[in-house]
């Protein structure tokens, strides 16, 4: 807060558990927090999402002006307002008042003079039922018991009207006072509740660095590292062991893919042989799967699942089973290639710490999540509707993809206006089967309104008008935390 404005950018290169991004969050900063380890990653998450910020006034705010009104004196100001934050909150402020502040404000005399006319007959009509002649600074603080009652009336209305005379006079001298800003302790609209605002949680490639030796020469890797390469397990072989021990799962378990045997490939795109049995039984027919195995870092794209596609119908396979980190969003299109069901497994981030993971096959390292089953739907006014039924899913029993029901969704997203280079979240819907509001409920410990998170709980969304660049993008997430991305062409 010593550094830096509302709406300025933070920057925390060791997340850690996320106490930097909370505190920009409540101030107003903007803020990119960096961590290496995926647990304090999720901690932080965990920790803003569910977190509960005070409703600051805007400087830049109707609201806001008129509080700064309130507060100056002056009258409301007649700007427009954009609601920015880098304009700053409405603040607290300290007066500092001196003598010379007191004898410059001409504004009390006003103030006096105005009340005068109603102090004053208080005054004489007090002196004259007890019989006195007091002037205002004679008039005790108190009414006295043995007063009559319209002498304690008429005190109490005196004493009223002073202490309301006296407070205007005090306001109008913090108002002309110099004063410091408390930018600590900006006005608190009670009002509102404010949540955080829209962010991503995104991954990047490690770098390879290069070493540079004592001659500033650098250091060949492949030279440095011959010896121990022979004994360390490759990237495609570690990723083979853990498929054959943990499978392929998908979004129900009776349609999870047992190997029975996984052997090596000499093919160019297909790394390996998977074989397993359809229905998951000893009697079952043997099908033959060809295995793609993605880049260590990088992602799949749609050329590499056609080629890969090709080369598996050559060899005579019934399957072909991609295993990656990430896809190209256009790769989601790429289902099927003649008579071979493509399947894209998204491979779990836990396998880059291969070496420190436990090859259980108890965890889902590689889950199939298959397409969206959207229908674009027409609505009033040339405006448009989508509705999800569900996501396809591969069947190993008989081999084929079936739609499955809007149950495996938890939450689904749609870019009413596709750019074709990043998805923007601007529809979004909860389908879990439980209540996905309760945990939101109890941080925000407020009611919600249930007819309006009606419209969020629904496979249908509302109306929105058609897309300029002509495309929506749809993800869904599944209750596994795997998503997937379609792009629709709306005409």
């Amino acid at each position: 807060m010593m550094v830096t404005d509302p709406g300025d950018l933070v920057l925390d290169p060791t997340c850690g558990s996320g106490t930097t991004a909370t505190v920009a969050e409540q101030w107003g900063r903007r803020w990119i927090t960096i961590d290496t380890s995926r647990v304090a990653l999720a901690l932080a998450r965990t920790r803003i999402m569910g977190a509960r910020y005070p409703y600051y006034l805007l400087t830049d705010s109707h609201d806001g002006q008129r509080k700064e009104s309130e507060i100056s004196g002056t009258l409301k100001s007649n700007q427009p307002v954009y609601q920015s934050i880098r304009k700053g909150f409405v603040l607290r402020r300290s007066s500092y008042v001196t003598s010379g502040t007191i004898a410059n404000n001409a504004e009390i005399d006003v103030i006096c003079e105005k009340w005068r006319q109603t102090l004053e007959p208080l005054r004489e009509s007090l002196n004259k039922a007890l019989e006195k002649t007091w002037h205002e600074w004679e008039i005790p603080r108190a009414a006295e018991s043995s007063w009559p009652a319209a002498s304690k009336k008429a005190h109490s209305q005196w004493r009223d009207a002073r202490i309301t005379r006296q407070k205007e006079i005090d306001a109008s001298i913090a108002a002309k006072a110099e004063s410091e800003f408390l930018y600590d302790k900006p006005y608190v609209d009670n009002k509102k509740v404010r949540v955080a605002g829209p962010f991503t949680v995104e991954s990047v490639s490690p770098h390879r660095v290069l070493g540079v030796d004592e001659n500033d020469e650098l250091i060949d890797p492949i030279e440095q590292t011959a010896a121990a390469d022979a004994e360390t397990q490759t990237f495609p072989q570690m990723i083979l062991e853990n498929l054959k021990t943990a499978g392929v799962q998908q979004a129900h378990k009776e349609d999870k893919i047992v190997f029975t045997s996984l052997a090596p490939w000499p093919g160019h795109y297909i790394s390996a042989e998977g074989r397993y049995r359809e229905g998951n039984t000893e009697s079952g027919a043997e099908r033959r799967a060809a295995i793609l195995i993605g880049p260590e870092f990088g992602t799949v794209s749609r050329p590499d699942l056609v080629a890969a596609a090709r080369e598996a119908g050559d060899a005579d396979f019934d399957v072909l089973i991609a295993c990656a980190f990430s896809y190209d969003a256009h790769a989601t299109e790429f289902a099927k290639l003649g008579r071979i069901p493509v399947l894209k497994a998204r491979m779990n981030a836990d396998l880059h710490m291969s070496d420190d993971l436990k090859n259980t096959g108890k965890g889902n390292l590689f889950v199939i999540f298959g397409e969206p089953d959207i229908k674009i739907l027409s609505a009033d006014n040339g405006d448009i509707q989508v509705k999800v039924f569900g996501v396809d899913v591969f069947d190993p029993t008989t081999g084929e993809v079936r739609s499955d029901s809007a149950d495996g969704i938890a939450c689904w997203f749609i870019d009413t206006d596709y750019n074709e280079e990043s998805f923007f979240v601007r529809h979004a819907y909860f389908l879990g089967a439980n209540d996905p509001y309760s945990a939101l409920k109890t941080t925000l410990k407020a009611e919600i309104d249930e007819e309006a998170w009606s419209t969020l709980h629904s496979d249908t969304s509302r109306p929105f008008p058609k897309p300029k660049s002509g495309r929506i993008a749809v993800k869904v997430i599944n209750h596994l935390g795997d998503e997937v991305m379609k792009v629709f062409r709306v005409d």
